[in-house]
């Protein structure tokens, strides 16, 4: 299967990009041997940190009482965060220190996601396991930490031992619970949203080298009707696109609300 794009190609077929072309190469390459430097998806990272500063610090420079609209946009968003994934997941006792972290989670990785959809940058800077892996390990980090900090030692044990289970299935639920906790689950949370944008952003690539290919550079009315068919038909698929980046946004910071709720409350299971 792998060799039938490089077979097209030679032929002057169509040649379907290949998620290795999702890998742009490195602007500032520091460490060649190991394949890292300063690339786009640095670059997009610092770039949302700078537009969700200057965008709320805009929109609440005035703190009038009557909002304007900015403001009112502003204060909305931050309700949303607050009361949704903060106050609903965490409690009303609880959720109050937690919600600069929410907000941070949940528009760090929004903004990193829209950039998949806007003309230039199309880039979203969660395609890559690297970005997903560190974020999901700052999360994982800090509910371990948090939990170790309010249960001490037994924390290890409210995560890994059921409780009102016999005790011949421990034999096989503990590990099952240990990997389930400290491994699987920091793996899941951040491949579930890599995997996402990755495909969202494969599929925008395909559309649009699959058009090109028919009006560039085949010949013919029909190739070219077929070429802006593919246009229309990405349309669609932009707009899905376009709820999912906000729709993978919400389950991360959903998700970092429930494992900070775990960690909180561990007794209670």
């Amino acid at each position: 299967m792998s060799s039938l794009a490089p077979r097209a190609a030679e032929e002057g077929g169509f040649q379907p990009p290949t998620i290795s072309e999702t890998h742009l190469p490195e602007i500032l390459p520091w460490m060649a041997e190991w394949g890292t430097g300063f690339g786009k998806n640095m670059l997009l990272a610092l770039l949302s940190v700078l537009l969700i500063y200057v965008l709320f610090t805009w929109s609440i420079r005035k703190n009038a009482l009557v909002p304007s609209r900015g403001q009112y946009v502003a204060e909305s968003a931050y309700g949303f965060v607050r009361n949704t994934l903060g106050r609903d997941i965490l409690g009303e006792k609880h959720f109050k220190p937690w919600v600069p972290l929410l907000f941070t989670v949940f528009f760090f990785v929004l903004f990193n996601n829209l950039f998949g959809a806007i003309p230039f940058l199309q880039l979203p800077t969660f395609s890559h396991a690297g970005p997903a892996y560190a974020l999901a390990g700052v999360v994982w980090f800090v509910w371990v930490v948090l939990g170790f900090k309010l249960h001490g030692g037994r924390f290890m044990k409210l995560m890994t031992v059921p409780s009102g289970v016999p005790k011949p299935l421990l034999i096989i639920l503990t590990p099952l619970e240990f990997l389930s906790n400290f491994l699987i689950r920091p793996l899941t949370h951040s491949l579930r949203l890599m995997a996402v944008m990755l495909s969202g952003h494969i599929i925008v690539m395909l559309a649009g080298s699959g058009a090109e290919f028919l009006m560039v550079q085949q010949e013919g009315l029909g190739s070219t009707a077929m070429g802006v068919l593919v246009l229309l038909g990405s349309i669609p698929l932009y707009f899905l696109e376009l709820i999912m980046m906000v729709l993978q946004a919400f389950v991360f910071a959903l998700l970092t609300a429930i494992y900070i709720q775990s960690s909180v409350e561990a007794d209670a299971h």
